[in-house]
């Protein structure tokens, strides 16, 4: 996945422009806080299978191997933006789709 964003920093928010989509400011920010932690677990998951490829056999802690290579995997995940502002910038953009079944369930009666 590329997490390249434009937004690299913190930025003051519009709040009461969240509640357009949702209805409800609080629903919008559980969208995007739920999209930030799928984030989140993608970005761990593929930094975690690139730095197991670092991994050795030796069971000898007294062996530790500083690799250039992972140290450098590990600065480009540092500099990528936060989970956060890459779900808001989603969410801004319509790239999540979200429901909510109660407000469904709500409308068929």
């Amino acid at each position: 996945m590329s997490y390249k964003s434009e937004v690299t920093t913190t930025i003051t928010r519009n709040v009461p422009e969240y509640d357009k989509k949702t209805g409800n400011v609080y629903e919008s920010l559980v969208v995007i806080a739920k999209r930030a932690n799928q984030i989140s677990t993608e970005m761990k998951e593929e930094l975690n299978a690139k730095l197991s490829e670092f991994n050795s056999t030796t069971d000898n802690l007294e062996e530790v191997f500083e690799n250039r290579e992972q140290i450098e995997i590990s600065k480009y995940y540092e500099r990528l933006p936060k989970p956060t502002l890459i779900a808001i910038q989603e969410f801004n953009e319509d790239k999540i789709y979200f429901r909510n079944p109660s407000k469904e369930n709500q409308s068929e009666k």
